[in-house]
């Protein structure tokens, strides 16, 4: 088994390097489809990661991804699984692929938004429309007794 590999994104410029020594694969027979197939084979990957210790992340990271994902976490431990597949071949790259995503997506650092101030012009045309509506409806009055 090769290393794990986390493209390079917001939070982590040079990607992120799992060593497959800290990668755990548990297998496990999957329900689905598969025929009399499915009852013999171990198609099902858990695959798990101990974020506490891995050499892959600085500190920074370690807390970002621990708060970002502590929902989906079993102490430190992160865990996806995969099934979809009939191959266990299949539902390893699978499972590889949905634990580099979240890694990717919980080390970026979260955007914060900064509030802007409305321009002149989007002032002024708000209070022009404010304006010709109010015109309107005055038009709609019954006449008064002048």
């Amino acid at each position: 088994m090769d290393d794990l590999l986390v493209t390079p994104g917001p939070g982590a410029p040079r990607g992120l390097r799992v060593p497959s020594a800290e990668l755990i694969e548990q297998f496990s027979h999957a329900s689905g489809p598969g025929g009399q197939g499915v009852n013999t084979t171990d198609s099902r990957v858990q695959l798990s990661l101990d974020l506490a210790t891995t050499t892959a992340l600085d500190e920074e990271q370690r807390a970002r991804i621990l708060s970002r994902l502590g929902a989906k976490l079993a102490g430190t431990t992160l865990t996806v699984t995969a099934a979809e597949h009939r191959a266990q071949r299949q539902n390893r790259r699978a499972a590889r692929e949905r634990l580099a995503g979240l890694l990717r997506e919980a080390v970026a650092p979260e955007v914060v938004r900064r509030p802007t101030r409305p321009t002149r012009g989007s002032k002024r045309r708000r209070l022009d429309a404010k304006r010709r509506r109010a015109e309107l409806k005055r038009t709609r009055r019954r006449p008064g007794r002048e």
